[in-house]
């Protein structure tokens, strides 16, 4: 039965750290974000989430992975779309004091579709 709710696909681009914490939620929220990390950036394409996760998290940590999850739109358009290079380097920022709410309207759980590894 569909609850009328629509929802937007959204990416992460993620290392082994935040993901373990991910899998601790039961695939349903994502972690505080540290003291450093102001801002959560889920991207709005999967071919952007995979570049950060092999060219970035690969050589930071030995490890990427992409998630894909789904978040309520009408949540989401309070978040302007963020374009950080070329068109379709796209993100939400979503300040850290908010990823408490931001996590109460994913629909569904949080999926590893992409992992990449060091060589």
């Amino acid at each position: 039965m569909s609850s009328g709710v629509g929802t937007t696909v959204l990416w992460r681009p993620t290392g082994p750290q935040e993901l373990e914490l991910v899998r601790a939620s039961g695939w349903r929220q994502w972690p505080p974000r540290l003291p450093d990390q102001p801002i959560f950036y889920p991207v709005l394409n999967e071919d952007y989430a995979i570049k950060i996760a092999r060219d970035w998290n690969v050589p930071a940590s030995g490890t990427g992975y992409v998630t894909r999850f789904q978040v309520e739109t009408e949540f989401l358009s309070r978040y302007p779309v963020r374009q950080v290079g070329g068109d379709t380097i796209l993100e939400l920022w979503v300040p850290a004091e908010e990823l408490d709410e931001f996590n109460k309207h994913i629909v569904g759980a949080i999926e590893v579709i992409h992992e990449f590894r060091s060589q």
